[in-house]
């Protein structure tokens, strides 16, 4: 298998069931089985991976685009996925900016404090962490156009 696969199949588990089975096999018209071997670690299954229609409809649906976003980072791409809920439509500047900074990096900084607190972090604790640090970046990207809005 190469280098990637396992990657590849980590994140194809993680969409479909993001999904959830049921409705994944209803979008992409494959069977549980099917689903199943493309994401199987197994020897016999490792040449399988998910077809790119099938990743395109359930990502569609899913809560984060997990192969789309796994076959950027393996080709260095850093893609911005924004999908904020927040909690006022104040498109203030700079100043707010900053202050939405500060109150993401404590937040970030609460999910760590509790992911590290029994010294391990899990895949749910590191997904969290993950949805944190996107948050953070997407911040930033609002904070840098703000700042090129004003040097015009």
């Amino acid at each position: 298998m190469q280098s990637f696969g396992p990657y590849l199949k980590k994140h194809t588990e993680l969409l479909v069931k993001d999904v959830g089975i049921e409705k994944a096999c209803e979008l992409t018209g494959k069977s549980k089985a099917t689903l199943g071997r493309y994401y199987a670690d197994h020897d016999e299954h490792a040449d399988r991976f998910i077809p790119v229609d099938a990743v395109a409809a359930l990502e569609q649906v899913s809560s984060y685009p997990h192969v789309t976003s796994a076959l950027a980072e393996l080709n260095g791409i850093t893609l911005s996925f924004e999908q904020r809920r927040d909690n006022s439509s104040n498109k203030g500047g700079v100043n707010s900016d900053v202050v939405a900074l500060s109150q993401r990096f404590a937040m970030l900084m609460s999910e760590y404090h509790q992911s590290i607190a029994d010294g391990v972090i899990s895949a749910n604790e590191a997904r969290r962490l993950l949805r944190e640090t996107l948050a953070l970046q997407q911040v930033l990207v609002d904070m840098k156009l703000h700042l090129e809005d004003e040097t015009v």
